[in-house]
């Protein structure tokens, strides 16, 4: 699988010899609707930078899991908070209404978390959503794992740490809260691997564990405030 290079080599999508767990993951990508997943919809005028994320998932030693990391505390936007690797399209990518997204999942996951993108098979891709605060129009592209490599931080000045969180823990019921935010926002978080998922990645999170029939009852009072440099 190239990420670069010719036009014509294409990053395509593929389900053949996926594990049997991400069927329901799978399924799901072809159904949602976009107003399933967010309120927080692409502007109709076209305007935002478009974007893309990685939302791999992975078996580890406590069975399926997803890989995410820790940005920078430097960072003008989104300073220091859990996120899946991504980032802003390149020229290279190519077009943003193709499989332009799908490459630069995968070149951003390689420059933030130093993954191979040989060992990922993109199988699915959410409807893209809307991040108002950034501007940022995101591509949620889904990624299996096949053949993990070694990951880590890549480069300090933009990640503070790569991990992989089971998703027995985020499905379980005392990690999750709910986030209060100071102008108002409240949505779901979850409290794993001394981190605090929140904002448009825990969004994601939730909705594919809602989907895919992996949701288990959780308290929705169960609050979390946040402070204004969230």
């Amino acid at each position: 699988m190239q990420v670069s290079g010719a036009r014509d080599d294409r990053v395509a999508l593929r389900r053949e010899g996926l594990p049997s767990w991400l069927d329901p993951v799978a399924r799901a990508a072809e159904t949602v609707a976009p107003r399933q997943l967010s309120r927080f919809l692409p502007p109709e005028d076209g305007a935002g930078r478009q974007s893309a994320v990685l939302v791999l998932f992975g078996e580890g030693r406590r069975g399926p899991e997803l890989l995410l990391m820790e940005r920078a505390s430097s960072l003008r936007s989104h300073a220091g908070q859990p996120a899946f690797p991504g980032g802003a399209l390149d020229p290279e990518d190519g077009d943003p209404q193709a499989d332009g997204p799908l490459r630069a999942a995968l070149r951003e996951a390689e420059e933030e978390t130093g993954l191979d993108p040989a060992g990922v098979q993109l199988f699915g891709a959410l409807p893209k959503l809307y991040i108002p605060v950034s501007d940022f129009v995101v591509a949620p592209v889904l990624g299996w794992w096949r053949a993990p490599s070694p990951v880590g931080v890549v480069d300090p000045s933009e990640t503070a740490r790569v991990f992989t969180v089971p998703v027995a823990d985020l499905t379980d019921p005392d990690n999750r809260a709910t986030t209060v935010h100071p102008s108002g926002y409240t949505g779901p978080a979850f409290l794993v691997e001394s981190a605090l998922v929140w904002g448009f990645t825990a969004g994601i999170i939730d909705r594919l564990l809602h989907f895919a029939g992996w949701e288990r009852p959780w308290n929705r009072d169960k609050q979390v405030p946040l402070d204004w440099r969230s």
